[in-house]
This record gives structure tokens, sequence and C-alpha cells, in this order.
């Protein structure tokens, strides 16, 4: 026996002619179950239904259909079951198409569901999620901040639902039990147009939600926008929107069978207190708990090397990852390898070019439609280029500046009017960060390595300007200076990794091997190690921890260089 919850399934379950179009199209050798609470009472009378089937057709019943729940369908192998579900569905699927060229014609939503169209989240959207993010994030019993995660959704099916009220009353109240279990049995819609509005009204309604209903709203339909989740994590965001997703389509395709039937409010209150389902909605809501839960950290320059080392040990931390690199063949295996080992967070790549502008904005963008905003912004995507004034040619000077400097400019230009919003809106105890990846060659000169060098002395003067700057606004901006990490591809790339580089430039005075510049520069450490991705995680976790510093550069070299 197998038990699904198929959605023509439940467009015809949840709809007005529920009992009378089942017996239409399969006539009575299934058999049919109106709406019972779940738990004994559904069994009894489940069990009753089966007794009268039997004494009058003298066999078992194959199909079971549970209005506003779903079917179970039985049979002696599993290769029956999936032709009994096939023959189901295509009867449905036949049905569905027919009325939508006849009796349902004018239905828009029902038009929508058979051509399915994604629609774009519009770039305004920036301006809107952090915010509501930061109202529906609230404090424990503890007085620590519990950030929510957000994601968003648009398509042309959800898009016909949210452009109205009269529209998004249809699919207002829950179809099936799972509907009350991952997304609660009341939503939010906010019906205006304008991000001020909008805004506005999230203030002054979300306080009274939250005080009427007892808890804060799990879906949040926005006009123009689309449907956010809000989850207690990433992994929840993801289940909510796909199962109310699927109550839009359920409501679309019974617009099919006479139109929707939804649950109500008896029933609804049964399911909203009902032990069992009490149970399985803390189930889903998942376990996550680090120094970094709930935070989504974007990181430059990630998809390899050091930053995916440090993106890393965060994602182990609890943190939502912002995978933003260049190379889109390493960072998707990079992301597909992160999220194979995260928990309730997650990851996403975006492809990025640091250099431009647009595509930091994009990455914004992405990051905000994925997880809701952006706690954390690592600039980390850094190249390097040695050799000295005879060597170095003036492009290549150009590039390293323009990636290791320029880039760090453009990253806080557009990240920090996302986080002024973050602020503004979330309580005073909260604090976004932006942290520089720089090097213990931003805090002295550097032989032969001037162009890399002299960017990162000037990053340094960046963060400490940047943190007078944004301080007012709660945003701390710090440099991390890292020593060398031996093991990463920048130093042990075979082909252009720094010993290479720097065994070229006669960098390390008498060295003739590969070797010979390693152990000069383990020589020149006091512990006598390199620097790990870890080494410089802790160092993250502590300054977005701490809100007592901000434009500092913290070094981190094994005691290499020690600041005075």
């Amino acid at each position: 026996m197998v038990h699904l919850h198929p959605t023509a399934v439940n467009g015809l379950m949840c709809s007005r002619q529920a009992e009378s179009k089942l017996r239409e199209l399969f006539g009575d050798e299934h058999l049919y179950i109106p709406y019972t609470d779940p738990g004994y009472v559904l069994f009894k009378k489940v069990e009753e239904a089966i007794a009268a089937f039997r004494a009058k057709r003298g066999k078992e019943p194959s199909v079971i259909w549970l209005q506003n729940h779903g079917i179970f369908v039985a049979a002696d192998d599993i290769e029956e079951i999936r032709r009994t579900y096939d023959h189901i569905l295509a009867v449905l699927d036949k049905d569905v198409k027919t009325a939508a060229h006849g009796a349902a014609a004018g239905s828009k939503a029902l038009q929508a569901y058979l051509q399915p169209e994604e629609r774009p989240v519009p770039g305004r959207v920036i301006e809107i999620l952090p915010a509501l993010r930061m109202l529906v994030s609230e404090t424990d019993e503890q007085k620590r901040l519990q950030l929510k995660t957000l994601k968003i959704r648009n398509n042309k099916l959800i898009e016909y639902y949210c452009e109205k009220k009269e529209h998004y009353i249809y699919i207002s109240r829950p179809f099936t039990p799972d509907g009350i279990v991952y997304c609660k049995s009341n939503q939010l819609y906010i019906d205006k147009a304008k991000t001020e509005d909008i805004l506005d009204d999230a203030k002054k309604i979300l306080p009274f939600f939250r005080q009427h209903f007892g808890y804060q709203p799990k879906v949040i339909a926005l006009r123009g926008l689309g449907i956010a989740a809000v989850g207690d994590n990433a992994a929840q965001c993801d289940t909510i929107l796909d199962v109310f997703e699927d109550c839009i389509k359920i409501a679309a395709v019974s617009e099919a069978f006479g139109g929707p039937h939804p649950m109500t409010q008896e029933q609804i209150d049964f399911i909203d207190h009902w032990e069992v389902e009490n149970y399985r909605r803390s189930i889903a809501a998942g376990a996550l708990t680090g120094r970094a839960q709930n935070k989504t950290i974007v990181v430059t320059g990630a998809a390899q090397g050091f930053g995916q080392g440090i993106a890393d040990e965060l994602l182990k931390e609890g943190a939502n990852i912002v995978v933003a690199d260049l190379n889109s063949e390493t960072g998707l295996v990079t992301v597909d390898e992160f999220n194979q080992k995260a928990r309730s967070n997650r990851a996403v790549f975006v492809q990025t070019d640091v250099s431009k502008v647009a595509s930091i904005e994009q990455l914004v963008y992405q990051s905000i439609c994925c997880f809701g905003g952006i706690d954390c912004f690592i600039s980390n995507a850094g190249i390097l280029r040695a050799g000295g004034l005879e060597e170095m040619s003036p492009e290549n000077f150009d590039l390293v500046t323009k990636i290791n400097y320029n880039a760090y400019f453009y990253c806080t230009k557009v990240v920090s009017r996302v986080m002024k919003l973050q602020t503004a809106y979330g309580s005073p105890d909260y604090y976004a960060d932006i942290i520089q990846i720089n090097s213990k060659s931003g805090l002295r000169g550097s032989r032969a390595n001037f162009a890399y060098a002299g960017g990162k002395f000037g990053g340094i003067g960046l963060t400490q300007s940047f943190a007078l700057e944004l301080a007012p606004f709660r945003i701390k901006v710090n440099s991390i200076c890292p020593g060398n990490y031996y093991e990463g591809p920048l130093w042990s790339n075979p082909e252009n990794g720094l010993f290479v580089q720097y065994l070229k430039a006669g960098k390390v005075p008498g060295a003739k091997t590969i070797r010979d510049v390693e152990d000069y520069y383990l020589a020149q450490v006091p512990m006598r190690k390199g620097c790990s991705p870890l080494d410089v995680s802790k160092g993250v976790l502590y300054l977005m921890d701490q809100c007592g510093e901000t434009g500092q550069a913290l070094p981190i070299t094994g005691g290499q260089v020690m600041l005075n």
C-alpha cells in the first residue's frame, strides 16, 4: 500500500465536486471517505467503510480517497501500484484539460497551472525582504536574537493569486493537514505596490498578527513580488515554499471540479492543536546550532582554496553560505559538497566577477532571494602577480589592483545598502559585518611583490575609512591579515603557485628548489606553522561575535607579524 498526496488528486479531493466527480471518473470501484479528523476517529471511519465495501462487493477496495487529504493505493506488487497511480493521474490530467477548454475555460488560474511560466522576482525585493526578515526575527528568553531565513518564489500562477486580494482569498485557507503543519493555518497578504507602503504595512500588521495568532507568519504573500517563506532555517523555507505552492496548484486544479473546498475552521483548529501534528511540526523545524546559526554569509572567491576553506568552516557553524566566484564549474561542485554535509542550513553558488559592479549587484540580489538578507560579507577574492619593478607590467599591476583593491570598494558600496536596511529595521543589538581577507603583506612591505602588498595596504585604509562611515549604522568593518596558507592552491599550484613564482622571481636569496622557498617562510614563523582556513574562520567568528571594535586589522600569522 502506498499513500500519496499528488497535486491532481488533491485538486479533486479539495474541490466542491470531490465525491460526484470521483464517481463520474472512476465509478464505484474506488472508496471515498469524507473529511474526518485524523487519528483514531479517522481509523474507525475507514474501517467501517472498508467493511461496508467488502460486504457489498465481496472484495477489498484497492483505492481509497480521503477528502482534503490524499489517496491510498493497494496491490499485490509494486508495479501494479505504479500502474494504478499512472492511470489515475492520466484520467485526472485529461479531465482537467477538458475542463480548461470547456466549463472552466474562463479560469485564468487553471490556464496558468496548465501553462506554467517562471517569473523573475522584481529587483526591488532587495529593498523589502531584508527589512521583513528583521521584523520577523525575535529575541528568545535569553534575550538573544533568533534570526529567521526568508526565501521568495515567483511564477505565473503565484503572480495570479497574489495580484489581487480577490484572487488571494482562494488560497488563504489550508486545503490539507500538511498545509497547516508546514505553513500554519494563517498567512500574511500585503496588498501594496510601493516599497515604503509594503514596509509600513508590515510594521503595523506583524505585531498584531503575532499577538492575535500566537506565532509569526510562515508565508508572506506580496503583491507584484511573489510568496516569501519565513523559516527557522533555510531547509524549512524550501519545505514551506514547496508545500504552499502545492496548495496554490490545488486551488487552480479545483477550478476544473467546481472550485476550491478548503478545510473548515473547526477542522483547522483540530490539526493546529493535535499533539501528533505538533510533534511532526517540531521535527520538520530541524535542529541547528553554531556560532553563525542562521546567519547568511557571502564569501567571494570561495569556489576553491582559502575562500572555500573559510566558507566550509562557517557552514559547520550553522551559516547559510553564498559562494561567489567567477569559476562556475568548480563553484557548483563546491556548493554541492557543502549541501551534502549541511544540516538545516544551505549553500548556493552565484557566478560573480568582483571587478564589475553589476555582477556584485546580481550577487546581492540572488543572495536576498535565497536567504532574505546578508549578515556578513567576506571580501576574499584576490589574485597575486609577483615581480619586481623590472618584471611587473602595467597591465598586471592594474589587474592586481582592480581585484584586490577596487573590488573591495565595489562590494562594500553595494552590500552596505542592504545592511543599512537591516539595522534600521532590526533590534538595537543586531550588527552586520563586512570583513576583508587581507594579508600579512598588508601590514608590512613585501619584496618583489609590491603590486599585491600595495593593494593590501590600501585595503586596510579602506577598512578604516569604511568603518568610520558605517559605524553609525551598526555595520562593523574589519580586515583579517592571514599568514601563508601553504597547502592551498595559491601557494602550492605546481604551475603558477606562489612557491613557483617566488622561486622564478628570486624572492628568496639562494633558493634553488620549491622546498627551499617553503623552508625559508616557515623559519620566519615563531609558531612554525602556516595559516589555515580554520584559523581564519575563528578570526571571522570572533569579529562577528564582538561588538566593541571596528576598523581593525587582525593578524593571524603565527606571530610572524605583530601589531605595535
